[in-house]
């Protein structure tokens, strides 16, 4: 038999899923996946029950229903502070996971670079490499996950023609400082490089801190590919409806790639969610108090445990030093954590490019009584893992 492909070839697969049928194997509490076990907001579920009985069950317009777009583009725009068209500017996607694959195969030709902060997302490097592209990795540096602008400018400099930026970030949940922002939009310009973002997370960034939209800072708007998604924010992960927001003529690329790649996202829960797209304002910060009580409430608890971690400024993972253990290998260390302690979580080594094997990552988008016996179990830690000498 002639060889598959070589691509293909060069990554697992996801280490973050693998850890759902790990944890599901030992009856582990899941906190390595990163989805709620609470329900959407009931209006978005009494409107999915219409749905149902109404006319929504062939294609919508491949790049996303009219008014599905419309919403989206109306809130985009509230919140981004920028007018964005939504028959020109807007795809709706299978995820945000098939939108920065879009945005990435849209950029990228075979051989180009691209760059991305490490830690990452899984997909990232993934996507590059099904791509055709190279990753060129800028380090995160522990434990505030700053970057070294020489260290980002080389990357820009070895040639990479575009950055993908996650923030807030998964998975370590910093929240690139508006200085920060600032420097790569800077570099970004003077290489004449896109930034493909990530936005998913853009309404759980805690308090002080605040949400920077690449596409609004100066000279940024033309070469800004903003990805998202609507699952984190409306708790309904297994809908799979994400987006783009570009200018057109890079928008018009994307609905070709995305036309091929999955014609389009499901229709019934492209109408359902308009109602969560029309929500008010209110929605968001009644989002945020939620999120920060949860981060609080988990991350007191890993304290009084004795754990180490930088509390996160956005999103709702956790980054765990685990150099306390005799463990080399830290996907071993999770398999133990799920089997002996009953915590499911992801290793670190799965969202860094460099030798970094100390680290574990949990999520705490889960019902307090879930995150109160999840900490429960974990202050068994240091009993039932073998630590170190």
């Amino acid at each position: 038999m002639r060889p598959l492909s070589d691509r293909t070839a060069s990554f697992t697969d996801s280490v973050i899923r693998r850890m759902t049928r790990v944890s599901n194997q030992f009856s582990a509490i899941n906190l390595s996946q990163g989805f709620p076990d609470f329900d959407p907001p009931k209006e978005i579920l009494e409107r999915l029950k219409e749905v149902a009985h109404e006319d929504f069950h062939q294609y919508s317009i491949t790049w996303g229903a009219q008014n599905t777009r419309e919403s989206l583009a109306a809130k985009a725009t509230r919140f981004m502070g920028i007018d964005i068209d939504p028959g020109s500017e807007v795809v709706i996607t299978c995820g945000g996971t098939e939108a920065m694959m879009a945005a990435v195969m849209t950029v990228c030709n075979p051989g180009d670079k691209v760059a991305i902060f490490s830690p990452f997302y899984e997909n990232y490097g993934a996507d590059s490499i099904l791509s055709g592209a190279e990753p060129v990795y800028v380090a995160l540096k522990p434990p505030e996950f700053n970057f070294d602008p020489n260290e980002l400018e080389a990357a820009f400099k070895s040639g990479a023609k575009a950055l993908i930026l996650c923030n807030p970030s998964n998975p370590s949940g910093k929240v690139f400082s508006p200085e920060e922002m600032q420097t790569i939009a800077d570099l970004a310009i003077k290489y004449d490089a896109y930034v493909i973002t990530d936005e998913v997370y853009e309404h759980i960034v805690y308090s002080p801190k605040k949400m920077v939209y690449m596409a609004t800072l100066k000279g940024m708007r033309e070469r800004t590919i903003v990805t998202g998604s609507l699952s984190k924010t409306y708790s309904i992960t297994g809908w799979r409806l994400g987006y783009t927001i570009a200018p057109p003529e890079i928008t018009d690329r994307i609905r070709k790639v995305h036309d091929f790649l999955t014609v389009g996202a499901a229709a019934p829960l492209q109408e359902a969610i308009v109602t969560g797209l029309n929500f008010p304002d209110e929605y968001y910060r009644n989002l945020l108090d939620i999120y920060t009580g949860k981060r609080d409430l988990f991350c007191d608890g890993l304290k009084d445990i004795g754990l180490k971690f930088k509390k996160p400024e956005g999103a709702y993972y956790v980054l765990v030093e685990i150099s306390d253990w005799k463990y080399e290998d830290d996907l071993k260390f999770c398999y133990d954590l799920a089997e002996k302690v009953g915590v499911g979580a992801v290793p670190g080594s799965s969202f860094f490019h460099e030798d970094i094997n100390n680290y574990i990552r949990f999520h705490f988008a889960k019902k307090d009584e879930t995150l109160n016996e999840a900490l429960n179990r974990l202050k068994d830690i240091y009993r039932k893992m073998e630590v170190a000498g």
